[in-house]
Parts: C-alpha cells; structure tokens; sequence
C-alpha cells in the first residue's frame, strides 16, 4: 500500500537559492518510508540505510511536494521501500520528479514473532478523497502525550489549502472554518492520515471538508479523531477575491 505525504516548500526549508533544501526532501522520504514499513510489518521499525539519491529536478519556494512511499521487497526482518518526491506547480499543476530512490528498513523480530510477511499489492481507490500522511512525533504532544489540538488544526488546514489549490488550480486563502469537532485522542507515535475532498465550489471559493484520521502503527487500530469544514477563496496579486476559472458541474455552483 503507497503511503502519500504533501507538504510545501516554505522558505524556512528552502536555500539561499530558493530551492528545497536537499536534508529537508531525504528527510520526507525516509518519514515515507518509514511508515510504509511500519505499517507493513506492524513492529517498530528503524531505517538501516538508503541506496544512491540522485536529485534530478529542485523544487521551488511556494511549490508542492509529494512524497511516496511502497514496500516493494521483504526479508525475513527487512524491507526495501521504493520512494519518490515530486514536486508540483501550485496554479498550472506541472509535476516533475526530483528523485526516486529505496530505503532498507529493519523491524526485528521478538520472541514468539515470525518473519514479516509478503509485500501486498492494493488496488489504486479513488473515492474522491485526498489522502496525506503525518507523524506524531513528542514536540507536537502536550503533557498528556497526546496531539495539540492547535497542531490539529495546523494540519487540517494544510490538507484543506492543499486540496482547494489542486481543485481550483489558484492562488487560495483561507476564509472561514466552519464547526471542528475533536472526537478522540491522538497519541504520541500514531500516524495521522489527513483526507479531503471539495464538497462545494462557487464562484471565487472552495468548501473543503477534512477527516483526521489516527492509526496505531502497531496495532492496526484506526479511529476517526477529527472532522473540520474549511471554506478557501481564490484570490489576485492584490489579494481580492478572484473567480475560479475551470469548468464545474451545476451541482458544483454555490
């Protein structure tokens, strides 16, 4: 099963000459990795190294990155993910590779444990929802051990700007959040997977609802912990809102 992971280039990960910085794209697939391994072998799971990164293609401040991540070979306690980073122009949706590669992973067996079992080909679904992945790592956990809801939102908004800029192909702000509801918790060490989907366009906004979903990396134990609806607006250079040129169904149209 492909694990997906979208984020923007920020200036804070860009160098002086306005691309990514390498660290920064090695950092999001080895995260791909990672959890397209542990998800797999439902054991921890550590990275044992990676086979030659060759950067073909930068990729540029206010850009899309997409990191994938499958187990495509298993051993008796390894697996060798293969990744992929693309990025992606915001407004003209152009998608270039920056860098393919395979990450060897290593999930020990415990007593009692066999060896990890066969890679598994899902079929590609396509219900309409954007899917990305994260990581609950300590920082982001207040002293309960569990996720900030301020981080929550961070995330849910991330995924909403992202989904209203793929479906509007424009420059997207957001406008309003309507009711959020907080339904469990998330712990420290769980995958977060954020799913969006455009429910409304009009003639200058996006209605985007969002799930965040948390998943046990051990257990398997999914949950639906939040539920958010994001209203984003296409705007100009001057920041007024702008309409959304593309071709929509009537039932689309606010």
């Amino acid at each position: 099963m492909t694990v997906r992971l979208i984020d923007m280039v920020f200036p804070g990960d860009a160098n002086h000459h306005g691309t990514l910085f390498g660290g920064v794209g090695l950092a999001h697939l080895d995260k791909v990795a990672f959890l397209a391994a542990a998800r797999h072998a439902r054991r921890p799971t550590v990275t044992a190294g990676c086979e030659r990164i060759d950067f073909a293609a930068p990729a540029r401040i206010g850009e899309m990155v997409e990191a994938t991540g499958k187990v495509v070979r298993v051993g008796r306690t390894s697996m060798g993910v293969e990744v992929e980073l693309w990025a992606e122009a915001r407004v003209s949706g152009e998608r270039r590779l920056c860098t393919p590669g395979v990450f060897n992973m290593v999930a020990p067996r415990e007593a009692g444990q066999g060896d990890l079992p066969p890679p598994q080909e899902a079929p590609p679904v396509d219900d309409g929802w954007l899917r990305t992945v994260e990581m609950v790592f300590p920082t982001w956990t207040n002293h309960y051990g569990t996720l900030y809801g301020g981080d929550a939102l961070k995330l849910m908004g991330k995924a909403a700007f992202i989904c209203a800029t793929r479906k509007a192909r424009a420059v997207m702000v957001m406008a309003a959040s309507n009711r959020i509801d907080f339904s469990s918790p998330i712990r420290e060490g769980d995958m977060i997977e954020l799913a969006s989907r455009a429910t409304k366009v009009g003639r200058t906004s996006v209605t985007i609802e969002v799930e965040l979903w948390a998943e046990g990396l051990l257990t398997g134990e999914r949950r639906r912990s939040a539920a958010a609806e994001f209203i984003m607006v296409a705007v100009d250079e001057a920041g007024r809102p702008r309409p959304i040129y593309r071709s929509v169904s009537p039932l689309e149209i606010a």
